[in-house]
């Protein structure tokens, strides 16, 4: 099926792009990587009158190093991630781009478009919950920077106004003695994930954690920040039964809803299995093992 007749207007600047959009109003959508938008259009679920292509803005796609963050720029393609000495740094963000869809989407889709469409099932959301990140916009007013933490509302709903453009993502570098793991589980590459987990660990002497961020995805209306299962494994050795204690209340934090994929049921149960492995990987990280992370198909 074809979209409805829309204008195509190409922004040379982030600012242009801003006042476009206040221009034009509600019937205006942003173009990045197009690989949601795209697809609803010619479904015809989505009808917007005007399209704001970003991709001829300059400077927007980047990875780099910053006095102790990354940045990365909001067009950055998932497949520049992955490729990126910042991700082999933070092995939980290679998990993450490397495994995005296939191939053809990872090398189209962008970060910033990922975040700002705020899939219940997105990947990039329940990472980079687990890690100090925040995310710099552009809008009528200037600009502002937004901790992740609070730009998520709803499913496919976050705190960016109508005519406000995301320009970067900002992730602090973990310390030493920290390592990550990023785990989904799906029918096959090109699909949303059943569910997925996100572990991020700094470790103290004996295996002792430090700092914990868990989350979790496809399991509820927005990514979930995983807290009280954080709190579990703060302070104390990574044992089994630490582990399984907070993969246990990793399960009570999700409200899944039943589906094709499965039930509500089997979701909670598949949340608290990726939550114990992904634990369990980022621990090995963390001693300074070299992992291999990938997904599982089922």
């Amino acid at each position: 099926m074809y979209p409805r007749p829309f204008h195509y207007h190409r922004a040379a600047t982030v600012e242009e792009a801003v006042s476009l959009l206040t221009e034009l109003g509600e019937d205006a959508k942003l173009l990045a990587g197009g690989q949601s938008l795209i697809p609803l259009m010619k479904l015809r679920l989505a009808s917007p009158a005007h399209l704001v292509d970003l991709n001829f803005v300059p400077g927007l796609s980047y990875s780099k190093n910053d006095n102790g963050v990354v940045r990365f720029g909001a067009l950055t393609r998932h497949t520049e991630v992955a490729a990126s000495a910042v991700a082999a740094q933070i092995p939980i963000l290679h998990d993450c781009a490397a495994g995005i869809a296939d191939v053809q989407v990872r090398n189209r889709g962008t970060i910033g478009g990922s975040l700002a469409e705020a899939d219940p099932s997105s990947d990039w959301a329940a990472v980079l919950l687990t890690l100090p990140a925040q995310v710099v916009c552009v809008g009528p007013e200037g600009e502002r920077t937004i901790p992740l933490g609070e730009f998520f509302v709803d499913a496919y709903t976050t705190v960016l106004n109508p005519a406000e453009v995301m320009r970067e993502v900002v992730v602090e570098v973990p310390p030493p003695k920290s390592g990550g793991a990023y785990l989904a589980v799906k029918r096959s590459a090109p699909v949303y994930a059943t569910a997925s987990a996100a572990v991020q660990l700094t470790l103290a002497e004996n295996d002792t954690c430090k700092e914990a961020g868990i989350a979790i995805a496809a399991v509820g209306l927005t990514a979930i920040k995983a807290t009280e299962a954080e709190a579990v494994l703060r302070g104390q050795r990574l044992t089994p039964k630490t582990i399984e204690a907070a993969a246990e209340a990793a399960m009570a934090a999700t409200d899944p809803q039943p589906d094709m994929r499965g039930s509500a049921a089997y979701k909670r149960a598949l949340t608290g299995v990726l939550v114990k492995r992904a634990i369990n990987l980022a621990l090995r990280r963390a001693r300074g093992e070299a992992v291999e992370v990938s997904h599982i198909y089922a």
